[in-house]
């Protein structure tokens, strides 16, 4: 498990705000036919990066799901979009919400449900 110490800052507390952020895409997961989203931001406050995966399946209502950790800077670089689940997955702890939760953003760890 990787250890992510929380500082505080307004990017580690639900609900997030895009005007808190910067961002850059790094591609789609295609995994099981997922066509996930896989971004890196980074908080304008405390200049952290974020890994960012979102996923939405059209034909299902309510199925829009994403998950947000904070990454260290050395594991950057050996993120891809098809990696970037399992590592969330490692994480002490994420973000997470989306219309398939029903909310605008929970505390949770482990196994992350991007697939229907």
């Amino acid at each position: 498990m990787i250890e992510v110490p929380k500082i505080g800052c307004i990017c580690e507390k639900p609900p997030l705000h895009y005007e808190n952020y910067t961002e850059k895409p790094l591609g789609t997961d295609m995994t099981n036919g997922r066509y996930g989203e896989v971004t890196i931001k980074e908080c304008i406050h405390c200049k952290r990066k974020w890994l960012n995966y979102f996923v939405e399946y059209e034909f299902y209502s309510k199925s829009g799901r994403w998950y947000s950790g904070i990454i260290a800077e050395e594991d950057l670089k050996a993120i891809h979009p098809e990696n970037a689940i399992g590592y969330l997955e490692t994480l002490e702890w994420y973000i997470y919400g989306g219309s398939f939760f029903s909310g605008t953003g929970c505390i949770g760890k482990g196994k992350a449900r991007v697939d229907l």
